[in-house]
């Protein structure tokens, strides 16, 4: 999937726009449960940015959604001030930002590509959720329909909210009206392996277009 980029500039007063933007963008990939971790990470590496790199630094933040993380990016041109985690003590009023992303996030870390700096954090995506955004309901009743056919009983609701053939007669009765087709396709004089490629290559295509 193709990052989400915004070039912005690294103020005290642009962190609060940007949190509504990189919310917008979560609510959009269906990640709204990640909104609140995902903003206090992603503003604690802006204001490390503002604090150790310098106030007006032209920075950008880049958010990618690829397999089971979420991964946040803040880029700046220094690639000397790096951050670092440090034990801030309980009256200390500073030192925490780091921390906090160690803490909130599942992992974190510091690249150095070029002349620039990335400052990265990651969140696992639940992979039940993954798998809903790369399922249109529309196909998916299709496919129910077919299979009540082969399996002898009407296609249930959860089948088609779920998108999940659990039961091992469904997964069977699948099975067999794949098996037909290919069989149907054989008869046609059409390549099968061909057929399957091709096959495979739309439902990839829409699983990408959704994904963004």
């Amino acid at each position: 999937m193709r990052p989400w980029r915004l070039p912005f500039v690294a103020e005290a007063d642009q962190v609060w726009a940007l949190r509504r933007a990189l919310r917008a963008r979560l609510e959009y990939w269906g990640l709204h449960e990640l909104a609140d971790a995902v903003e206090l990470c992603a503003s604690e590496l802006v204001a490390n940015v503002i604090k150790h790199v310098g106030s007006g630094t032209p920075s950008t933040l880049v958010t990618s959604l690829g397999g089971s993380h979420l991964r946040v990016e803040v880029h700046d041109p220094d690639a000397r001030a790096l951050p670092t985690l440090t034990c801030a003590s309980l009256d200390a009023e500073a030192g925490r930002g780091m921390a906090l992303v160690d803490a909130v996030s599942d992992r974190w870390g510091v690249e150095l590509p070029g002349d620039r700096k990335v400052t990265w954090c990651e969140f696992r995506v639940h992979a039940a959720r993954a798998e809903e955004r790369c399922m249109p309901r529309t196909r998916l009743a299709r496919a129910a329909d077919v299979l009540s056919l082969y399996g002898g009983s009407e296609p249930t609701r959860e089948a088609v909210d779920q998108g999940r053939l659990a039961a091992a007669t469904v997964e069977e009765a699948a099975i067999n009206a794949i098996t037909d087709l290919l069989y149907w396709f054989r008869a046609q004089g059409w390549d099968v392996d061909d057929t399957l490629d091709k096959a495979q290559s739309h439902f990839e295509a829409e699983c990408e277009v959704r994904l963004h």
